[in-house]
């Protein structure tokens, strides 16, 4: 098991945003995340990439608990993360957002880099060299010198996800990787996630969009008011009348 959670709780005052989880997460696998607005789906990967501490619970990674370690070093272990809404530099370019994933693999310091030692000029190629491989696994290639201000929306969904990549990791957290997209760029984000997993990565993702969840997904996981109310492979989830009642009668699974 890769990632796994016990009894993982989050309270914010008197709210209870994440209640007693446990989750699993197997390697290579595709887990999804579904749940409607304020199921505390974002809380839950919040807790698991280190953004919010937990009020009570754990988190293990490879079999290690890493329940009380900030983000870069969960990074370092190998947990990257997007974000709904893309985190990048807008006026820099492709490239060079992409660029930064690679240093939390890096060991050069200040006085390397003042220096250009050749540590410093070792860690700056693999960085150059990763960044390249990963623009060119995410299609990004012909827009790695165009500024981020300038790319459209599913470009930055990908220029994210390359980013994560970056930094090498073996589990990807992504949330709503297909938010604010058509439904045609929506199957491009569908088939990215695919290779990923074919390139044996272990990916958890967050969406909204029924059909790519239940296209990508090998098992997923249904947050209600914190709470896991069902988990199983899709052809269960939909059935699951707890899952159509929390969707408001299934509209969201159609």
């Amino acid at each position: 098991m890769l990632l796994a959670t016990q009894n993982l709780t989050k309270n914010f005052g008197g709210l209870t945003a994440v209640s007693n989880l446990d989750f699993t997460a197997k390697r290579g696998e595709i887990m999804a995340i579904i749940g409607p607005n304020g199921a505390g789906k974002t809380t839950f990967f919040n807790l698991l990439s280190g953004v919010y501490r937990p009020s009570a619970g754990k988190v293990y990674f490879n079999g290690e608990d890493i329940t009380g370690l900030p983000p870069h070093r969960r990074a370092q272990k190998g947990i990257a993360r997007t974000f709904q809404t893309t985190t990048l530099f807008t006026e820099a370019t492709v490239f060079d957002n992409v660029l930064i994933g690679h240093r939390v693999r890096t060991t050069a310091g200040l006085w390397d880099a003042l220096s250009r030692n050749p540590r410093y000029r070792r860690d700056e190629k693999a960085c150059w060299d990763k960044a390249w491989e990963v623009l060119e696994f995410t299609g990004l290639t012909e827009l790695a010198k165009k500024p981020v201000a300038s790319i459209s929306q599913e470009a930055k969904k990908r220029a994210a996800i390359a980013l994560a990549l970056a930094t090498d990791p073996q589990l990807i957290l992504l949330d709503e990787p297909a938010a604010g997209i058509n439904f045609d760029e929506t199957e491009g984000i569908a088939n990215l996630i695919k290779k990923m997993q074919q390139k044996g990565l272990t990916i958890c993702l967050i969406e909204h969009k029924m059909r790519m969840v239940l296209d990508v997904a090998d098992r997923i996981s249904v947050l209600n008011y914190g709470t896991k109310i069902a988990e199983g492979p899709p052809e269960e989830i939909v059935t699951n009348p707890a899952v159509i009642e929390a969707y408001l009668g299934g509209a969201n699974l159609a």
